[in-house]
């Protein structure tokens, strides 16, 4: 399928003049605008404001308690109003950008996400925190469809998975990078300067974009919106997004967690039929015809259950079981940042040589020996045997994140590319969460079952049900629950007593870890490359 597009300097979407009928023909560009590679550095410098904030914030929460007072309770909010706000825009940020033109939307996004960031740092209420961290995660939902979205139709077939190649590495470097840089900041700055510095960012991002970044508007690009679809799904999202984060709380058995999720599917029932209805539908359920594109959504949320939800555990055994500062813990993860950083741009080359099936499934195998082996770390396991693991996860995630970008992306039409960045990215948020919750869940289950006999076996006094509930909380993030004035050698047998149950929950968890990318390898034979992909190629200048 090939679709024109309407082009002009200031991304307003009127029509150009002397562009080339056939997609694979580059139109000429002027100076700095539309030039490709430059497109890239700038969406670049904006995604990895978005993809940043995901991780750097966790670090600075300690900090945000203890100045402003809050409850840990309000605490959860600043990160969970951040992420729920995100997932449940990302689908309908991306179709303003296929309505409006996704230069617009993007720019909105870097000042919205910008302003919302110094916003924060100026706050002196947990209210306000939590208030001006959703409006971050409104923004960046504008910010992370659109630069797909100007990437599929700045790049020419043959140069798109390189691109996004790069496009991955950056997500993925930031998203790792993120307890680095945030311990840093915390630790010899304030936690105010975790938001502050998106200031900067966000600044130079929006000079970058008003520079170079070029209009793309698909002439059959849609003309209305479909306010009731939107409604529909984004009670279902919210639904689905609030019982996941809300489910280690209330438990899986909870009548409260079953609610949201029926709820949920109730919502995503009803929005299905109705956008057999509407004459302009938020997402055409005809997408979902292309086997590839459906393969790849689900391979999304696969790879984020395994990835995101095995790492939330290895922050806490490196923190609380091995002792480390968060600085020193994010050095301990550089190699898997390194190799995806390396392996992303390359992944790219092979999945344009080779198509994106076999790299996707070798990705989601290595993937998989990678979380087996996370899964016989313990408490003795040397930095160097670590990084193997972590390196190793690395470089099975590369591929991962390139090739399912671009099956995503590339099967779908050019006037819908922002909708599907938005499914892109809504996979991600929706697997990051369910991996969260459902580990979660096997480590909380593993920790109960073998915590009380681990204690008794050890000769330590007994514990009522209160208590043993109280220290089974702590054992399933790494802590000792150790009261001030034990005895060294009963200190010494409880810390020892939490971390081996802890070592079993997280053993346990990366199985099933393992499980999911196994899965994954399957799903992943499905995909093939974007049949759409010349669609928006060429019109710009390599």
């Amino acid at each position: 399928m090939t679709s024109q597009t309407t082009i002009d300097a200031t991304g307003s979407g009127g029509k150009a003049d002397g562009l080339s009928a056939h997609p694979s023909v580059p139109a000429s560009a002027s100076g700095l605008r539309g030039h490709p590679w430059l497109t890239l550095i700038t969406v670049a410098v904006g995604v990895m404001m978005v993809a940043l904030d995901g991780t750097i914030v966790a670090i600075a929460n300690p900090a945000i308690q203890k100045d402003l007072g809050a409850t840990f309770a309000q605490v959860q909010w600043i990160t969970n109003g951040y992420f729920l706000a995100l997932a449940v825009s990302l689908i309908t940020a991306g179709k303003l950008g296929d309505r409006f033109g996704h230069r617009q939307t993007f720019l909105i996004g870097v000042v919205g996400f910008a302003a919302a960031s110094g916003a924060i740092g100026l706050s002196h209420g947990i209210g306000l925190v939590v208030t001006f961290r959703v409006f971050q995660g409104l923004f960046g939902a504008l910010l992370m469809p659109a630069a797909l979205g100007l990437l599929r139709a700045t790049f020419p077939a043959e140069k798109l998975n390189m691109a996004l190649g790069i496009w991955g590495m950056v997500i993925g470097a930031s998203t790792a990078g993120g307890p680095i840089l945030g311990g840093v900041l915390v630790e010899h700055v304030n936690w105010q300067s975790v938001f502050f510095i998106n200031v900067p960012v966000g600044i130079l991002a929006l000079v970058l974009g008003l520079l170079i970044l070029k209009g793309h508007r698909a002439d059959n690009a849609p003309g209305s919106f479909d306010i009731p679809g939107i409604a529909l799904l984004s009670g279902a999202m919210f639904c689905l997004v609030w019982a996941l984060i809300k489910a280690p709380a209330w438990g899986w058995g909870d009548g409260k967690t079953w609610g949201f999720v029926i709820g949920a599917v109730l919502l995503f029932a009803a929005f299905a039929f109705w956008e057999t209805k509407v004459k302009e539908p938020l997402i055409p359920l005809g997408m979902f015809r292309s086997v590839a594109l459906s393969a790849g959504v689900v391979l999304m949320v696969l790879m984020a259950i395994a990835f995101l939800g095995g790492l939330f555990f290895v922050t806490f055994y490196l923190q609380n079981v091995h002792g480390m500062s968060p600085v020193d813990a994010g050095l301990h993860l550089l190699p898997l940042t390194g190799m995806m950083i390396v392996g992303s741009p390359l992944a790219g080359v092979m999945i344009t040589k080779l198509g994106p099936r076999v790299p996707l499934a070798g990705g989601m195998a290595v993937t998989a020996i990678a979380m087996y082996g996370m899964s016989t770390l313990d408490t003795g396991t040397s930095s160097g045997v670590m990084s193997i693991w972590f390196a190793l996860l690395g470089l099975g995630l590369a591929p991962v994140m390139v090739g399912a970008t671009e099956v995503i992306v590339g099967n779908a039409p050019l006037e819908l590319s922002g909708v599907a960045g938005g499914l892109q990215q809504a996979a991600m948020q929706i697997g990051g969460s369910l991996g969260t919750a459902v580990l979660g869940a096997v480590m909380a289950s593993k920790v109960d079952s073998d915590l009380a006999g681990n204690w008794t076996r050890a000769g330590l006094p007994k514990l009522t049900s209160a208590q043993l509930a109280q220290a089974s909380e702590a054992v399933q993030v790494g802590v000792a629950p150790v009261q001030k004035g034990t005895p060294g050698a009963i200190a010494s047998k409880i810390t020892a007593v939490a971390h081996d149950t802890f070592i079993s929950g997280m053993s346990l968890a990366s199985l099933v870890a393992a499980g999911v990318a196994v899965v994954a390898v399957l799903v992943a034979l499905l995909t093939k490359r974007g049949e759409n992909a010349e669609a928006g190629a060429g019109l710009g200048h390599i």
